[in-house]
C-alpha cells in the first residue's frame, strides 16, 4: 500500500494541476488536494522567523516563551527545521532539532541546556506534548504527503470562502491521531483549520491559521496558529514574524552538534 501511495503521489506530481480536479474517488481526490498543496509549498530553500508562544491554561492565565525557527528544505526527502527558546530564561538555549522523512518515523533530538545533554525522542513519543505545549511533537514536524492517507469530503463554506474539507489518516501506527479532518481554501491550497481526533477516535484539538501573508509572491505564512485541546481547555497559540527567506543555511546548520550551537 506504501509503494502504490508513493507512486500516485509521483504520478500526481507530474500531473497537469492547472486543470480542474479530475479524481474518481474520494481517496483518489483528498490525496489530489494533498499534492497540489504541497506542490506549491515547494522550492522555498530555507527561512528563518521568529515565534511567540503563547500558553493558556483552563483558567485563561497566560504565560509566553519567545523562540526562533530555522528551517531547510530537503530535496526528495522531508524538511529540516532547528527550534531554538530563547526566553523566559530558565529554559533559554533549550533546541529541538527534526528531521522529516517522507516514509518512516521522523528523528527529533531536544537539547537541554540545564543538563547539557542532547535527548533523543522516541518514536512512542511524538505524541506527547512540546515543551508544555498543545502542540504534539508530530505537529511540529513537517506534513509530509507521504505521512498520511485522504478522503475527501465536501465542498463548503468557512468564514465565507469555499474550502476543501477532507480527512487524512496517519499512516504512521504510533502517531496520536486517529484522523484529521482539514478544511483548506480551493483558491491558494492553504490550511484554515485542522481538527485532531485521538486514538480512540474523540475530538481532541483544532487548530486553526490566520493571518496569512506571503513571501517572495509565491509562498503563504500564517502569521498565528492556535491550537486548543478540547479535552483539558488548555491552547498555545504560536505567532510568526520576521520571516526570511534565502539566508544560506546549510545541512551544517542542522546536525547534532548544532542543537548546542543554538545559545
Amino acid at each position: 500500500m506504501k509503494i502504490l501511495n508513493t507512486f500516485l503521489i509521483a504520478l500526481l506530481g507530474m500531473s497537469a494541476f492547472s486543470s480542474p480536479l479530475l479524481a474518481d474517488t474520494a481517496d483518489d481526490r483528498g490525496l489530489e488536494i494533498a499534492v497540489e498543496a504541497d506542490k506549491r509549498k515547494n522550492g522555498f530553500g530555507d527561512f528563518t522567523a521568529d515565534l511567540l508562544m503563547v500558553l493558556r491554561n483552563k483558567q485563561g492565565e497566560e504565560s509566553t516563551r519567545e523562540l526562533r525557527s530555522k528551517n531547510l528544505e530537503v530535496e526528495g526527502d522531508g524538511d529540516k527545521s532547528l527550534t531554538i527558546f530563547d526566553r523566559p530564561q530558565d529554559i533559554k538555549g533549550t533546541a529541538l532539532l527534526t528531521f522529516t522523512h517522507k516514509t518512516g518515523s521522523d528523528d527529533q533530538w531536544l537539547y537541554l541546556p540545564a543538563l547539557k545533554r542532547v535527548k533523543r525522542i522516541a518514536s512512542n513519543n511524538k505524541s506527547g506534548p512540546f515543551m508544555g505545549s498543545e502542540f504534539a511533537y508530530e505537529d511540529i514536524s513537517s506534513q509530509e504527503v507521504e505521512k498520511y492517507t485522504y478522503k475527501y469530503l465536501r465542498d463548503e463554506p468557512l468564514d465565507g470562502e469555499a474550502m476543501f474539507v477532507f480527512e487524512r489518516y496517519p499512516v504512521d501506527k504510533k502517531s496520536g491521531y486517529t484522523r484529521q479532518v482539514v478544511w483548506m481554501d480551493q483558491d491558494e491550497y492553504r490550511e484554515r483549520k485542522i481538527v485532531y481526533y485521538d486514538r480512540k477516535n474523540s475530538l481532541l484539538k483544532t487548530l486553526t491559521f490566520s493571518g496569512y501573508e506571503k513571501y517572495l509572491d509565491k509562498f503563504w505564512k500564517a502569521a498565528e496558529m492556535d491550537m486548543t485541546n478540547h479535552q483539558t481547555g488548555k491552547s498555545t497559540k504560536l505567532a510568526w514574524s520576521n520571516y526570511a527567506f534565502g539566508t544560506g543555511l546549510g545541512d551544517r546548520d542542522f546536525d547534532r552538534n548544532s542543537l548546542k550551537r543554538a545559545r
